[in-house]
């Protein structure tokens, strides 16, 4: 970025800073904020963000985030500053201790971890993990074991040394590459990775299958972007809407595909699509999904509970007098979205700063926040 575009971005940043801090503007200390940061930029092409401004930015990111329907907790997200740390080694114990904080014996906590910024003329920090915990996926003679989804990352980290034991549900280790350096992975243990194998209390064959989730989906190949920096590895979470993983991870046939299973189970016709057996099973399998992580004690919610926690949102949008953006397509969720108010509302799908932006985008995960 040019140095004066830089500049107007942080410009902005910081005037975004005192307003949302309730602070009286007073002209001389921005100004000196201001002067500060400038001198920053031409001398090294960047500048660095308070441990206040990294804080209020990150929240604001979440709020700005077009595809999340749980924004109604953005200032709830705590904060992790790891900007210090430069050895891949710590890097990687500092992404464990995010999944252990995180996980919160599974009253999850809504949590970012903030690693250096990209600097011009260096090559930037990568987590190589489209989630820091993920089920690995593999390509075998009789058919795909595990999630089809991971088979590239897979084959990635089993290049690297390492191995997994060709079950559905392994998880996947931590891969992070310093620029050209090569790739550094860790095991995650686990004593870390909190599960949750789903059941039916009318259905007890379906525990018989073995099916089971993570409990916290802690995006990590998105970058941060506040006031002009780019915050190349800041994994985040929330907690599960429970559609993501009972209508979209266990449901799609590009993944999981779970549903003729669960409709054999429930003794459906599947020989004829107007017997609609794909919807009974769909509902049943999401029903599960949150019967199962409720009885284990993790948090989640329902699409219908998101649906009048974003309406909470908007609301609140409106009495601070700010834009409300949002991405309709993303906002409405893959099961009964006509039951919600989103499904028949329109949003603006402006960008603001600051923001979450992917380096590869996806379109097989919503946002986990």
């Amino acid at each position: 970025m040019h140095h004066t575009d830089l500049f107007q971005s942080a410009k902005q940043f910081i005037t975004l800073c005192y307003t949302e801090l309730n602070r009286t503007i007073e002209e001389e200390e921005a100004e000196a904020r201001l002067k500060d940061i400038r001198e920053q930029i031409e001398l090294t092409g960047t500048y660095e963000h308070t441990s206040e401004e990294l804080i209020l930015g990150a929240k604001i990111a979440w709020r700005n985030s077009n595809r999340c329907i749980g924004r109604l907790f953005w200032d709830r997200l705590h904060v992790t500053d790891a900007r210090h740390l430069t050895e891949s080694s710590d890097i990687l114990s500092a992404l464990i201790d995010h999944i252990e904080s995180a996980t919160n014996g599974g009253r999850i906590v809504p949590k970012i971890t903030i690693f250096r910024a990209a600097r011009p003329g260096e090559e930037p920090l990568i987590i190589k993990n489209h989630q820091l915990i993920r089920y690995a996926g593999y390509e075998t003679p009789s058919g795909i074991i595990g999630d089809p989804a991971s088979i590239s990352f897979t084959k990635e980290c089993m290049g690297l040394g390492w191995q997994g034991d060709m079950s559905p549900h392994d998880v996947l280790p931590l891969v992070v590459q310093q620029g050209h350096e090569p790739p550094e992975w860790r095991e995650i243990p686990r004593s870390c990775v909190m599960e949750v194998s789903l059941e039916h209390p009318e259905m007890p064959a379906l525990i018989e299958e073995g099916l089971k989730w993570y409990a916290v989906p802690i995006i990590s190949d998105m970058q941060l972007e506040i006031g002009g920096i780019i915050y190349t590895a800041a994994p985040f979470n929330g907690w599960y809407m429970g559609t993501e993983i009972g209508a979209r991870n266990l449901a799609d046939e590009q993944r999981y595909n779970k549903l003729p299973r669960i409709a054999q189970l429930m003794g459906q016709d599947t020989s004829s699509e107007s017997s609609l057996w794909r919807d009974r099973a769909l509902v049943e399998l999401n029903y599960a999904v949150l019967y199962s992580y409720k009885k284990a004690g993790v948090s989640i919610v329902d699409h219908h509970t998101a649906a009048t926690q974003f309406a909470a949102f908007e609301r609140r949008e409106e009495q601070a007098g700010r834009e409300l953006t949002g991405d309709w397509s993303w906002l409405i969720p893959p099961l009964s979205p006509a039951a919600t108010h989103i499904f028949h509302q329109s949003y603006a799908n402006d960008i603001h700063s600051p923001n979450f932006h992917y380096r590869k985008m996806k379109d097989n995960d919503a946002c986990p926040l």
